[in-house]
């Protein structure tokens, strides 16, 4: 009887390790599965969570742009249509600045039309706004001005980002871009592609094929427009 009863006792036992053993066993593996699935989410998100904050970035610089382009056309309508590149400093512009690399003070004189130097930065690039319009350096500037740009030729290169190429690197912080001349964009910011800002006020995503297609747009082929770049 106490045998019989013993040996029950032992198959009771024996079997609720074996529940456990199981039980633990399908635990581990729904951990293992769950742990998976997630992992293959995780691959299958976070591109498209990189490519949709790359985006974000774009559709800033793009705002960025406009607004900087606003504050010309806004500048210039108090200034005779003219644009602070061709007014001189005593009448509070900068035309004594275009044979420099001082691509901010372009900027710096329209400090009551931007606001913030906030604008100035592009999201993409590495560059830091700075705390205020006196403090401003061209090191805080992600765009560069198109220095030869006027309201007359609405399709002149105004403004854009800074990672522009020609043919010939610049000299003293300025590049000489011809209508129909080599114009490409480096690696930085956008990745061989970049914005432009139109005299016109327009902004403009372009490659390098659409970058030499505006440029040959912009006027006659003979001219060389120089870009002041914020090196």
């Amino acid at each position: 009887m106490l045998a019989n009863g013993n040996g029950k006792h032992i198959v009771r036992f024996m079997n609720s390790i074996s529940r456990r053993r199981a039980q633990s066993a399908f635990t581990l593996v729904g951990l293992l599965v769950i742990i998976a699935v997630l992992a293959i989410l995780a691959a299958m998100l976070l591109p498209a969570l990189a490519k949709a904050k790359q985006k974000s970035k774009d559709i800033q610089c793009v705002n960025n742009l406009k607004m900087d382009g606003l504050a010309f056309r806004i500048w210039s309508g108090d200034n005779n249509d003219n644009y602070p590149m061709a007014v001189p400093g005593d009448k509070g512009g900068t035309k004594e600045y275009d044979t420099g690399a001082d691509t901010f003070r372009h900027f710096q004189v329209m400090s009551n039309e931007l606001s913030t130097p906030k604008t100035l930065v592009c999201p993409a690039d590495e560059r830091t706004a700075a705390a205020d319009f006196v403090r401003l350096k061209n090191i805080n500037v992600s765009y560069f001005v198109g220095l030869d740009a006027n309201e007359e030729s609405p399709q002149r290169f105004l403004d854009g980002d800074r990672n522009l190429t020609a043919d010939n690197p610049p000299e003293n912080g300025v590049l000489k871009v011809v209508p129909g001349g080599r114009a490409a964009w480096t690696q930085a910011i956008h990745i061989n592609k970049g914005n432009i800002g139109l005299a016109d006020g327009s902004v403009q995503r372009l490659s390098d094929t659409g970058l030499r297609t505006a440029l040959q747009n912009s006027g006659e082929t003979t001219n060389v427009w120089r870009i002041s770049l914020p090196e």
